[in-house]
Order: C-alpha cells, then sequence, then structure tokens
C-alpha cells in the first residue's frame, strides 16, 4: 500500500485501473494480462478486472451514452478516463455496498492522478449522470468530506 492511499481498496482500484490500461494498450483481454502477473491478483482487484471485462458492452453503452451529451466518444476518450469510468460503472452496478459517493470519489482521484488535468471533473461528470440511471436514483453526494472508514 502506497503512503497517500492506506486503503487495500483504493490500491485494489488502481491496480485493477494498471491491468485494465495494460490491456488496452496491448490489445488483449484483461483477464489475460490478469492472468500473467508474477503475483497473483488480491479478489478485489480481479473481481474488478473480471467484472469490467464480463460487462464490457454494457459499461461502454452506459458511458458513452452520458459522454456523448458533453461531445464525447469513447474512442476519442483517453484511455485511463475510459478505464476509470469502466471500472467505476462496475461498481456502479455490481458492488452495491459501496456508496456512490465513494464509487465517484475513488474514480475521481484516480482520474486526476493517472490522467490529464481536466479528468477529475469530466469523470465526475459522466459519474454523477450514470450512477441515477445505475444505482436506481440513489444520490450522487460528494464523499471528499466522508472518513475513508465511514465511506466503505
Amino acid at each position: 500500500m502506497t503512503a497517500d492511499r492506506p486503503d487495500h481498496r483504493s490500491d485494489a482500484r488502481e491496480r485493477a485501473l494498471y491491468v485494465l490500461y495494460e490491456a488496452s494498450q496491448k490489445g488483449v483481454a484483461p483477464t489475460e494480462v490478469l492472468a500473467a502477473q508474477v503475483v497473483p491478483a488480491d479478489e478485489l482487484t480481479a473481481l474488478l478486472v473480471n467484472g469490467v471485462e464480463a460487462h464490457g458492452d454494457r459499461l461502454d453503452d452506459a458511458i458513452a451514452a452520458k459522454a456523448s451529451g458533453a461531445g464525447w466518444t469513447l474512442k476519442r476518450m483517453p484511455v485511463l478516463d475510459l478505464n476509470v469510468l469502466r471500472l467505476a460503472a462496475f461498481e456502479l452496478i455490481e458492488r452495491r455496498d459501496v456508496p456512490v459517493a465513494v464509487v465517484i470519489d475513488e474514480a475521481v482521484e484516480l482520474a486526476k492522478r493517472f490522467s490529464t488535468d481536466n479528468s477529475g471533473r469530466f469523470v465526475n461528470g459522466v459519474l454523477a449522470s450514470l450512477s441515477g440511471e445505475l444505482r436506481d436514483g440513489e444520490p450522487a453526494a460528494v464523499a471528499a468530506s466522508e472518513p475513508e472508514a465511514e465511506r466503505e
């Protein structure tokens, strides 16, 4: 775990992003990259990577529908932004135990750390729009002020 991100769930999301990014760059399935890791992935990282791959078309369709309103297509989107959005959209759909605000906050932080200067705002906007659709209207409240222990 890193000093600035001490939570194992945050680390698992980061590792999943690495795997998804590598798969995108190599043009291979994320599970292929996951299987080739020297150290086996932890349970949450594997769940996230497998889930994004299994639900890829549904995730991409949902993301594309919301991003198109801002003039973006999936092909035009930075690869890191797209993979962050896929991870978060998967969590919104399948990990209902994780609050919407936590999913969005974690995704925004990943986008800000690894992508462009505007990625945090872009990811926040797309996910805020997606969250109502993917979580049956559960509010996308701002999570930044909540302590980590209360957020997950």
